[in-house]
């Protein structure tokens, strides 16, 4: 069988190529790009054999997977599949699996990282520090007692929850599937805005989700909340974000996802904002994640090959 690596997938060379030794040894042919290519022509030249592809968050479109005539399965070193062409895949019987739970408990903290720096202003703290000046009399608020709001119970969802709990906050969560939890009570999604003092996201991007959090829903938070967005870009109106920040709708903000993987233009609307914290998307970058990420990518190639697939995308 042919696999086909097509991009880095942040393993150290001795653990890719341990893992690359015991797939060859299971009788496997395997292709590692070191490098990532943004050409079409060369990402379907390395592709076109491929039995299995692994990937990150490499976008793979109709006119790529077109080409591999010899394609049955995908393994994603990634939570999301928005970057795949899914229907495609689904009409053609390619099998999509994802890397889900590698990164619950570093999205999960840097959720409530996020939240204390916007709540506590420690960006500009360090800055006043460094800069040899003082607090200028500036308060900040504490997440003890305050309403979280986790919009998406996943796993991810829940675990930030779990951890926003244990803060001593109260969690309260709007999803479309509910499981059960002693520390979260579900409602409306519009009861989640009214009430939280913290919005954090923990949703995939697809039509339902796509612009969730726009000009309607920044009309209903307080104006001193603040929104977490370690989901997807696309889940919040960049523009109604702006305006909403802009003009005292709610107090911060901060995003580590966006409508393009950074590095963000030089000119982005997004630098002039008011109080909004960027990161270059570092939600799954812990080295705990990444190691545990490896294991359940290749472990997906096995249990397909078993007949037994897990982590399965539809």
């Amino acid at each position: 069988m042919k696999i086909v690596i097509l991009e880095p997938i942040g393993l150290s060379k001795e653990i890719i190529d341990s893992y690359i030794f015991e797939m060859t040894d299971l009788g496997h042919d395997v292709d590692y790009y070191e490098n990532r290519s943004d050409s079409v022509e060369e990402n379907i030249e390395r592709a076109k054999n491929a039995d299995v592809l692994m990937l990150v968050n490499m976008p793979i479109p109709s006119n790529i997977l077109t080409e591999c005539k010899n394609l049955k399965m995908i393994s994603v070193a990634f939570t999301g599949v928005d970057h795949i062409d899914m229907n495609y895949c689904r009409e053609n019987h390619i099998l999509v699996c994802n890397a889900a739970g590698y990164s619950n408990h570093a999205v999960s903290e840097l959720a409530v990282n996020m939240a204390l720096t916007l709540m506590r202003n420690t960006v500009w703290a360090e800055q006043q520090t460094r800069n040899s000046k003082s607090r200028e009399g500036f308060l900040g608020r504490e997440l003890f007692g305050k309403t979280v709001g986790i919009i998406g119970a996943g796993s991810i969802g829940l675990q930030t929850a779990k951890l926003f709990s244990a803060f001593g906050c109260n969690v309260i969560a709007y999803s479309r599937t509910r499981k059960e939890s002693t520390f979260i009570k579900y409602v409306e999604k519009e009861v989640l805005l009214k009430e939280s003092d913290i919005i954090s996201l923990h949703v995939p991007l697809n039509q339902s989700t796509e612009n969730l959090i726009d000009k309607n829903a920044f009309d209903i938070m307080k104006p001193e909340a603040i929104l977490i967005n370690t989901a997807r870009g696309n889940v919040v109106n960049a523009n109604d974000l702006i305006e909403a920040l802009k003009n005292g709708k709610i107090s911060g903000a901060a995003l580590d996802v966006y409508k393009k993987e950074p590095p963000l233009e030089k000119n982005h609307k997004l630098f002039d904002v008011p109080n909004l914290v960027l990161l270059p998307h570092i939600g799954y970058a812990t080295e705990e994640a990444i190691k545990l990420r490896g294991k359940i990518i290749f472990e997906n190639i096995k249990m397909w090959e078993r007949k037994n697939p897990q982590n399965i995308c539809l």
